[in-house]
């Protein structure tokens, strides 16, 4: 039996609580998702698909409601705990890569590493090896703007698998990519699905998109409209 890795109870997100422009985005969000699921949750813009992104991610917490990570309950965690936790049991991918551009390509897989304490050969011998897995080997050296687009996306999965997470967030991956870019980025991410048990969460827009993954949770409104993991009990 798997383990869940995420389990969330009725969570919601209120800005501006008790305010004249109150404005709740979340409404009760109910769902888990067990390790080495790969998990595609879409939703048209503005249907809460970044605000959930960001509770799940712990960049944000929930209003209310009740949020399980790894077995451990996150009400309450301080900013620095919160910090830990996503260095250590998360890896983000970004539309827009978010690579430190004065850093190489190396440098910038390493850098996770650093704030966990693993020493310098040992940064360097990991990277090194990520690079390799991800097709980059030979571009270590490379600043992020000396590498195109698909280039930056894959040291950025690179990057988000320093610390060998339990858990991949992949927020629109391929969404500044070309078609092709594009899918050669998905097989990258079914390959650590597969190959590596990693659980992957993926935030689209593009039902073609979702409909490569496991399961596919469509949010609307704030609301889980549908989810087929449940249609297919």
């Amino acid at each position: 039996m798997k383990d869940e890795i995420i389990v969330m109870n009725n969570i919601k997100r209120v800005y501006n609580a008790g305010m004249v422009n109150e404005l709740e985005i979340l409404h009760g969000i109910s769902l888990s998702i067990k390790e080495n699921e790969f998990v595609a949750i879409v939703g048209s813009s503005g249907a809460g698909k970044s605000t959930l992104m960001n509770v799940i991610g712990l960049l944000d917490s929930p209003t209310s409601g009740n949020y399980i990570l790894n077995q451990r309950d996150t009400s309450g965690l301080s900013d620095d705990e919160m910090s830990e936790i996503r260095n250590i049991e998360i890896g983000f991918v970004f539309q827009n890569f978010n690579l430190i551009p004065r850093l190489s390509a190396q440098k910038n897989i390493e850098l996770p590493m650093l704030y966990k304490g693993y020493s310098s050969s040992k940064r360097s011998e990991r990277a090194k090896m990520l690079l390799e897995m991800v097709g980059m080997g030979e571009r270590s050296k490379h600043l992020p703007n000396q590498l195109s687009g698909g280039q930056q996306q894959r040291v950025a999965i690179a990057r988000a698998m320093a610390n060998d997470p339990t858990l991949i967030l992949a927020d629109e991956p391929t969404g500044a990519l070309d078609s092709e870019t594009g899918k050669m980025i998905m097989e990258i991410f079914h390959d650590l699905n597969r190959k590596q048990g990693k659980t992957i969460v993926l935030i689209t827009h593009s039902m073609e998109l979702a409909q490569q993954t496991d399961r596919i949770i469509t949010l609307s409104d704030g609301r889980i409209v549908s989810d087929t993991a449940e249609s297919m009990l």
